[in-house]
């Protein structure tokens, strides 16, 4: 509801938003965000389980779903399965780590030699140099060897991070995610489907 009379308390809380600079505006909203994403996590995800086997309904098949707990090269083969990580890393605050990930996979198929340049900068700086909007846990060593490959750049010149990385997820992120509630529903899920399949045949 607006309001035009002098001393509203509604008109003077919207000045006092506008004085605000973006930046605190921006940060404001980012932590909606993740109090959202905290306030739908009861029982260690199980909210967030919900949208989780919504979308394996739609998308993945029974096979598939159990399929990611074999390895985590399988997980990351298929695209729900990184949809489904990815949602579970966001409970965790870690999803940078596979969002640098998939960044380095795309950059690896650019062609052009300006775009690779472009992006490589453009990678190092939101997820490899210190500091970084959304820094990856690398060593320093690793990072620097990042940073003198940007002069050269080529699509191998994240290997080294991007490898760092992927063990890094492998060894601490992937093994609470098969036992988080999330997926232990979807495979409860799968299971049964598959057995409902294999009692119609």
């Amino acid at each position: 509801m607006s309001c035009w009379m002098p001393g509203c308390p509604a008109l003077s809380m919207c000045r006092g938003l506008a004085s605000l600079p973006i930046t605190c505006l921006e940060r404001a909203k980012d932590l909606k965000t993740r109090l959202g994403i905290l306030l739908h996590k009861p029982g260690l995800g199980h909210g967030i389980s919900s949208k989780l086997q919504l979308g394996s309904r739609q998308r993945d098949s029974s096979q598939e779903v159990l399929e990611w707990r074999e390895s985590f090269d399988q997980l990351l083969k298929s695209k729900s399965g990184v949809n489904a990580f990815h949602t579970f890393l966001k409970t965790e605050f870690s999803e940078e780590n596979l969002d640098f990930w998939l960044a380095c996979e795309d950059f690896k198929k650019t062609r052009s030699k300006t775009k690779l340049a472009s992006k490589a900068n453009r990678i190092f700086e939101e997820f490899v140099q210190s500091e970084a909007p959304r820094e990856v846990n690398i060593d320093h060593e690793t990072r620097e060897i990042t940073r003198k490959n940007l002069s050269g750049a080529t699509s191998a010149c994240f290997n080294e991070a991007q490898a760092k990385t992927r063990t890094l997820m492998e060894k601490d992120s992937y093994p609470r995610f098969l036992k988080s509630a999330s997926y232990q529903d979807m495979t409860k899920q799968a299971t049964s489907r598959g057995t409902s399949k294999r009692s119609h045949t």
